[in-house]
């Protein structure tokens, strides 16, 4: 016994396939690691602020007025690590990994979460210069 398939279900089929293997958001990241920028996150229903500036493998950012030096770790194009430079007690000696998700031409979202545990947060960076 063979069924049948009429044609309208083979372009159906095509134009399902096309439209969903569109979707893919395309990632710019390597516009990203290097330049000024200003870092957009939400903790507790409160926005915190900070601006950074990096090159490949260093970050220096200022948040509440307090400027810290980062080593950054790229592990592939649109992650990588950041670990204080001269951490002062045992929160600050914890690598942060970041994820970036999205780009657009200016900003980009991205998770982050402490090396080793698993709670994600999000936030959104905006380039300056």
């Amino acid at each position: 016994m063979k069924i049948k398939i009429k044609p309208i279900t083979y372009y159906l089929l095509a134009i399902t396939f096309l439209l969903t293997s569109c979707y893919n958001q395309e990632r710019n990241c390597k516009d990203f690691k290097t330049g000024k920028f200003k870092s957009e996150i939400e903790v507790d229903g409160k926005k915190l602020i900070t601006t950074f500036e990096r090159n490949y493998s260093i970050q220096i950012e200022t948040f509440k007025g307090i400027t810290d030096t980062y080593d950054v770790r790229w592990t592939n194009d649109c992650e990588y690590i950041i670990k204080n430079s001269k951490p002062k007690n045992m929160a600050e000696k914890k690598a942060v990994h970041v994820k970036i998700l999205t780009t657009s031409k200016n900003s980009y979202t991205f998770e982050y979460n402490y090396v080793g545990e698993s709670l994600k947060q999000k936030g959104i960076v905006y380039k300056l210069d």
